[in-house]
């Protein structure tokens, strides 16, 4: 091989690194998921007076998390619990489908950003699972009302963490 071709690959070599140095790494995704806060008796409840408390606490909570989406499944519980986090926030409360998990689970995943996740006890643990993340025991729907999972994906690498939050 001559000099001015080996000099022509290494020229060709360095700028095929620095593209890839270069090229944007893509962006995270963080979630957070909770089950809704303290519910009043009934079909669709609204909330306690303490459930609307931890709502206000979730929010200042994650007031500067940089919140992109919030989500809710469509119960009185569970809105009320995402409304004061989506104002804090200037976004709307969007509602999903607890049934198509797996769907969007996978919408999740591919959604750049930091995003909240308001669901209940029997579905924000398959939800993490299904995130990738470790969804722990399963939620004692008669008094826990605090966890707080943050799921985070960096280069499709999923990391999870249970956190509690309020009181």
């Amino acid at each position: 091989m001559n000099l001015t071709r080996r000099g022509t690959l290494a020229a060709l070599s360095f700028l095929a690194l620095g593209a890839c140095a270069s090229a944007p790494t893509p962006p995270d995704t963080t979630i957070y998921l909770v089950r809704h806060a303290e519910k009043q008796a009934g079909d669709n409840p609204d909330l306690t007076v303490v459930g609307r408390a931890r709502a206000d606490i979730l929010s200042r909570e994650l007031q500067d998390a940089g919140l992109t989406e919030v989500w809710s499944t469509d119960t009185t519980r569970t809105i009320e619990t995402a409304k004061p986090t989506a104002t804090r926030a200037g976004l709307p409360v969007q509602i999903y489908d607890a049934s198509r998990q797996p769907a969007f689970a996978s919408r999740l995943k591919a959604t750049p950003g930091a995003i909240l996740v308001v669901g209940h006890s029997n579905t924000i643990p398959d939800l993490v699972g299904l995130l990738g993340g470790k969804p722990g025991t399963p939620i004692a729907e008669a008094d826990e009302y605090d966890r707080l999972y943050v799921v985070t994906v960096t280069k499709g690498r999923v990391k999870s963490e249970l956190r509690r939050y309020g009181e």
